[in-house]
């Protein structure tokens, strides 16, 4: 019993020694078993040090109640003469349940702590071995593991070992596992132990000597045959022995698990065998292996079994990991293990992931990992498996600066040390950080933050994140820039040789290129070099993140120097983070968009603006470009103007287009490819109709004045007037005039006949902007035909000879430019004959097809791939256009959702109409979209338009990078085309040929 005054003062005593429910601790401290304890003030103050009090008080009363009575008099006096053994245990019991349940099993494992000579401060193997001899089953070396864990964990958090030195004892107990789980292994079938030699290889972070306390332990097993057996039954007999060695610590007993042991590192990884000989395993990585497996062999250990065949195994590979840089897909697998795998990690814990999060551990291992496979080929200072020791060789060695190396060392430190103290609490295999209130101040205490140890957690965590994902890119990139800017004297720089196979490896086809441009850029002790230094870390990241980092390199190089005296340019670039990650996609996409940029730097500022990169509607391009006209002092002087806003809205919508197809880290990529198209497509042709508007009035100023003697208009046909127009599309139009009243008709036709030959002069002026060609063949009469008809004429014309090709073309007839009225008159006029009353004859549909059949025979160019060539190849889009169009002439006059000029609109309908199956409608759209797609990215990429896939392997990788495809998957993306359009094609078969 405890009078009510000593109650109160031993209340708030507990209260300041950091309990958080004094009353429960209370009652505790009062149960028997503790009454030699309880009135000691050494004990409070002891309990009151360790990471959670309420914790530690509830194990120890679970220690002392399991002893026997003769025990826990011995345990009750040591803890009060013994501060370092009362620290050791209450610190254990502080900080871990799951350790604080084993005591309670197995009371007499505390003895464990009492003594430390200097020789097992930081015990190696040859210790844990020991500690491990008398295990002889599944469920004494679990015991045994437990109890040498308890001593890990009593250092670590006393502070007697720090972060690596802890770490590597774990990966020291976890090797003399290893050898004890083997041996039990082999004592259980000595015919097999007999028989073969197996060798077993740690890697991962126990292969590294920096294991976590709960981790999956990564094996390979290397067999051969003992002297005089078969081998192929020796094989099997240390595959018996891997397996079993593999279940005494994987496998749960009445004392759990001792932790997984994971060999699916092996060659084929899981898919191929557990054990192989040596020469198997080499003739596998010098044939096959990927470059992460080769990061992975990086920390290769040989730690159980027969020591002479792990140490041949380590001997034969190490050359092969240091030779990985130089592998022909050694930049399209870096580019892949770039890009973190957060994909599975739920939305709502990426924030907590101390691992794979932005910021977190693998970030830092794989910076360093990368780093020594491009410089441990010259440099073998670097050929180490344990990170913070890498990491502190590369600064050694100049690779990385001294700053950030220490920057990243204590960040690492910090964020393993977090790592350790969660799976220390039930010792259980996680990376989150906990969202309890009461974990997180265990977490923070056991940290050494006292004061108030969840704000302190977080803000130390957040911060130490933010250095990491600073850090991250900018270690593989600032000190190129320190080699090239001389600005700090005494600072160690990468020698060039050393900055080339950096660059290389980072995708860099010409290393001395790109260091002559960083110079250019970031030399001097200019302003504008200081921010350029400030900026290229970051943008280098980008490049190289890209199908061709030499071409983004290069532009940002020209931009650069375009606009270098503009104020507001770096700026923009420093101070929008938007502005410079669009530029860098933008630049080092292909030709086309930084061509355009070249001729426009200024139109750097649309990437800065959060509604800059929203295409303008026709209305008010047209009205641009007319002012723009008008302003000019002569029709050259005003095509130039209209071209202008041309270019910088083409910019615009290229530059778009790439960033909604690649994504930033401010705008993810467009999930929706069709909306894409539609976007490029509305784009350009408004684009194109108001230019050609300008040239329209450009023409008519000339010689007229404001006032033609004929009403003229301009009509979109072929992808014009569907609104689907590509990059590098032509314009295919007719040109309808009318006279205005008391004008001749024979001075009406002049005029319209001047007009039209000098706009179309005035459009092919030379220039360096993708041309406008507009392209009248699909008027009457063809190429024999005359340029341009009154309405009456064509009424004539379609009344007495069109043909059924010539009704086939009119469905994509729209207005464009010029008197809107008359062109919705022409209109009127050919809308019976696109949707023909009671729809098309047998007849007609007969002769649609043979036009259609006769086009894919003649039209293809020669040697093209017919399953790769976007417009007239199989299941692209000639064959989807042609099969919506039968529809709509067979259909129109009965489903008004047909009546339209866009082909993805049009199939919709017909899909609503129930004239097309829900999966063929899909089909052929998805085949229509890919096929525009490809199109749009040729001319992206090249500069040029083009039909098919390029031949060029950087051209083709840009392509698929904007179709969406990660780098080194180019022929998936072949592939894919090939299947999709395959599928389309049989859609077409029986829609189109009836087939």
């Amino acid at each position: 019993m405890t009078v009510p005054g000593r109650r109160s003062s031993t209340f708030s005593r507990l209260l300041r020694h950091g309990f958080t429910d004094p009353s429960g601790a209370e009652r505790l401290l009062d149960v028997p078993e503790l009454s030699a304890l309880r009135g000691d003030p050494v004990l409070l103050d002891a309990l009151g040090a360790t990471a959670d009090p309420d914790l530690a008080l509830r194990g120890l009363v679970r220690l002392v109640e399991a002893q026997a009575e003769t025990e826990r008099q011995t345990l009750t006096t040591t803890l009060l003469s013994a501060k370092p053994f009362r620290d050791r245990l209450l610190g254990v019991l502080g900080a871990s349940e799951a350790l604080a349940d084993h005591l309670a099993r197995h009371p007499r494992d505390w003895e464990s702590l009492v003594t430390y000579e200097a020789v097992d401060l930081h015990p190696g193997v040859a210790e844990f071995e020991r500690g491990l001899s008398e295990a002889v089953d599944p469920v004494s070396l679990r015991v045994a593991y437990r109890r040498c864990l308890l001593a890990i964990a009593a250092r670590d958090v006393c502070g007697t070992a720090d972060l690596a030195q802890t770490a590597a004892e774990l990966a020291d107990l976890a090797t003399a596992t290893l050898r004890a789980a083997l041996a039990i292994a082999r004592t259980a079938a000595p015919a097999d132990a007999a028989m073969c030699r197996l060798a077993v290889i740690a890697m991962g972070k126990c292969g590294g000597h920096e294991l976590n306390y709960v981790s999956d332990v990564d094996v390979i097993f290397v067999g051969e045959p003992a002297e005089g057996a078969d081998e192929a039954k020796a094989i099997q007999a240390a595959t018996r022995l891997a397996s079993h060695m593999m279940r005494i610590c994987s496998e749960t007993t009445v004392e759990g698990t001792i932790w997984p042991v994971d060999a699916n590192l092996r060659p084929e990884g899981r898919n191929g065998p557990l054990v192989r000989t040596l020469s198997s395993h080499l003739a596998y990585y010098q044939r096959w292996a990927k470059t992460w497996e080769f990061q992975a062999l990086l920390k290769a250990r040989a730690v159980a079994g027969d020591p002479e065949l792990g140490a041949q195994y380590i001997d034969a590979v190490s050359p092969l990991v240091w030779q990985a840089a130089e592998r022909e897909n050694f930049v399209p697998d870096v580019q892949k293990m770039r890009r973190r795998v957060v994909d599975n990690i739920p939305a709502a814990q990426v924030d907590r992931e101390l691992k794979l999060g932005p910021g977190g551990l693998r970030d830092v291992e794989f910076a360093v990992q990368l780093l020594q496979l491009v410089h441990g080929r010259s440099d073998a200072t670097l050929h180490s498996g344990t990170t913070l020791d890498a990491l502190a060789a590369l600064a050694a060695g100049g690779y990385v600066g001294r700053a950030d190396a220490s920057q990243l060392d204590e960040a690492y430190r910090f964020l393993r040390a977090m790592e350790h103290r969660i799976q220390l609490y039930r010792l259980r295999r996680t990376h989150l950080v906990p969202e309890d209130e009461a974990d997180l101040r265990r977490l923070g205490r056991s940290l050494g933050l006292r004061t108030d140890p969840v704000a302190e957690l977080n803000k130390e965590w957040r911060r130490h994140a933010a250095v990491v994902r600073r850090l991250h890119e900018k270690l593989f990139y600032r000190p190129l820039l320190d080699a090239v800017a001389q600005l700090a004297p005494g600072e160690i720089r990468l020698s060039p040789k050393a900055a080339g196979q950096r660059l290389e490896a980072l995708g860099y086809a010409d290393p001395a290129a790109a260091l002559r441009h960083l110079e250019a850029l970031a030399s001097g002790v200019s302003r504008k070099a200081a921010i350029q230094r400030t900026l290229l870390p970051v943008l280098l990241g980008w490049f190289a993140d890209s199908a061709d980092p030499d071409a983004g390199l290069l532009g940002f190089r020209k931009v650069s120097d375009a606009l270098g005296k503009t104020p507001w340019y770096l700026r923009l670039l420093r101070d929008e983070g938007a502005a410079a990650e669009n530029l860098a996609r933008v630049l080092s996409a292909g030709r086309l968009a930084p061509d355009l940029l070249l001729r426009a730097p200024e139109a750097v500022a649309i990437l800065g603006d959060p509604g800059g990169l929203k295409p303008r509607g026709r209305d008010h391009l047209e009205q641009e470009v007319l002012a723009a006209v008008g302003r000019a002092d002569g029709a050259e002087q005003a095509v130039a103007a209209a071209r202008g806003v041309r270019r910088r809205e083409l910019f615009r919508t290229a530059a778009a287009d790439l960033i909604g197809s690649y994504g930033t880290e401010d705008s993810p990529r467009e999930p929706d490819p069709g909306a894409l198209v539609d976007r490029v497509g509305e784009a350009v042709t408004d684009l194109n109709a108001a230019t050609i508007a300008g040239a329209l009035r450009a023409a008519v100023r000339a010689e007229w004045g404001e006032r033609l003697p004929t009403r003229f208009a301009v009509i979109g046909m072929g992808r014009f007037g569907g609104h689907e127009l590509g990059y590098g599309s032509d314009a295919d139009v007719l040109f309808v005039h009318e006279p205005r009243e008391g004008v001749d008709e024979q001075e009406a036709a002049r005029a319209a006949n001047r007009v039209v030959a000098e706009m179309r002069r005035l459009l092919q002026l030379p220039t360096a902007d993708p041309p406008l060609l507009i392209d009248a063949d699909l008027r009457p009469e063809g190429k024999s035909g005359p340029l341009v008809r009154t309405l009456k004429s064509y009424e004539a014309y379609y009344r007495r000879w069109s043909l059924v090709w010539e009704s086939q073309a009119l469905l994509r007839a729209a207005p464009m430019a010029g008197d809107l009225e008359l062109a919705d008159r022409f209109i009127e006029l050919v809308d019976p004959l696109r949707y023909p009353a009671e729809g098309l004859g047998e007849e007609a549909v007969r002769e649609i097809r043979r036009l259609k059949a006769r086009m894919e025979s003649e039209r293809l160019p020669r040697g093209a791939d017919p399953t790769l060539h976007a417009k007239l190849g199989r299941g692209g889009l000639s064959d989807v256009e042609w099969t919506v169009q039968l529809l709509q002439m067979r259909h129109g006059w009965a489903e008004p959702g047909l009546r339209t000029t866009r082909t993805r609109e049009a199939l919709a309908a017909a899909h609503a109409a129930g004239l097309i199956p829900t999966e063929e409608a899909q089909t052929l759209d998805e085949a229509w979209v890919l096929a525009t797609r490809v199109r749009n990215a040729v001319m992206l990429v090249r500069g040029r338009p083009g039909d098919t896939f390029p031949s060029d392997p950087r051209e083709l990788a840009a392509v698929a990078r904007y179709l969406g495809y990660e780098p080194g998957h180019v022929g998936e993306m072949v592939d894919d085309y090939r299947r999709i359009t395959r599928r389309a094609r049989a859609v077409v078969e029986e829609l189109f040929y009836g087939s």
